[in-house]
């Protein structure tokens, strides 16, 4: 089976951020936010995974010459004029070709099940199953509507009145039929291609019970990072075995003075911390510089003198 991940947006609400680094390589935890993605499909026995790149892609690209994933063979879709969710789907059907395939955004982290998904959509007799999650913030981020066991509606666009305190994942597995309800400019993939499905070949659901954060969002990010990061530690061993990349707080590569303070803290590789520097419950993104003195608190902190207080 193969899979979509989507990997090209502009990564606008984690700017400035994202003003020199793709969303996609940005990194939780000292892994950048795609491969938590990859290690999902690569544990699941996915063979290939075409990627659409746009923003920043010539840093994705040389990520990718750089390091390699092993069985999971990757391709990426360059789209020159960005295509969103749908249109940029759209123009990778005929790389997915006429099987079932799975989708998957890049910016959440998450140890879904892919196996169980792949499992539940085959015994649905839908066009596709999308992974959701039960949350009390379901309302603020955008509930789903659903019923007897399918997904009817998306934040109540599509008139149902239907309510739940659930959310989509950004995780799903997909019918080749969903390619008939998809428009090839620049669409969205929720108004164009989940509600043909529903509409036509009927869209079920997976409930995922376990880890699941989305990092699109600089508040999220921090909080991944730091607040809510022991579950994704946990991942490490396992992340390492498959992919080669794992979470951790301190970069070996980092530099860090034996006069510095470092407290609760994540620190990148190259990042250099000064003699007197104090850096206390902060995400120091690779390359930062902390000079002599100087104290970060509460903050991201990424180069060449970003400071994001939270």
């Amino acid at each position: 089976m193969n899979a979509f991940v989507l990997a090209a947006g502009f990564g606008t609400r984690l700017q400035p951020l994202t003003d020199t680094l793709p969303k996609p390589l940005i990194p939780v935890l000292n892994v950048p936010s795609l491969c938590y993605s990859l290690f999902l499909l690569k544990r699941a026995g996915i063979s290939k995974a075409i990627i659409n790149i746009h923003h920043h892609q010539e840093s994705i690209r040389r990520f990718f010459d750089e390091h390699d994933f092993g069985g999971l063979e990757i391709v990426l879709s360059e789209e020159p004029t960005i295509l969103g969710t749908g249109g940029g789907l759209k123009k990778c059907e005929a790389l997915l070709g006429d099987e079932e395939f799975l989708l998957i955004n890049s910016d959440i982290i998450s140890d879904i099940d892919l196996r169980s998904l792949i499992d539940t959509h085959r015994r649905s007799d839908t066009g596709g199953t999308l992974a959701l999650y039960e949350t009390p913030l379901a309302a603020e981020i955008g509930h789903i509507g659903v019923k007897d066991g399918r997904v009817l509606d998306f934040r109540n666009r599509r008139g149902t009145g239907l309510d739940s305190s659930f959310i989509y994942t950004g995780t799903a597995i997909l019918s080749p039929a969903i390619f008939q309800h998809l428009e090839s400019g620049y669409s969205g993939i929720v108004e164009t291609g989940f509600n043909g499905l529903v509409e036509n070949e009927g869209l079920a659901f997976y409930e995922h019970k376990g880890l699941w954060q989305d990092i699109g969002t600089l508040p999220n990010f921090y909080r991944a990072n730091l607040d809510d990061n022991l579950r994704i530690l946990q991942l490490a061993a396992e992340m390492k075995q498959q992919i080669g990349f794992f979470p951790h707080r301190i970069s070996p590569e980092a530099s860090i003075s034996p006069d510095a303070t470092v407290i609760d803290s994540v620190i990148g590789a190259n990042c250099s911390i000064a003699k007197g520097a104090v850096v206390e419950h902060s995400v120091l993104l690779p390359g930062t510089i902390i000079g002599p003195d100087e104290a970060v608190r509460n903050s991201i902190a990424a180069p060449p003198n970003v400071r994001i207080p939270l």
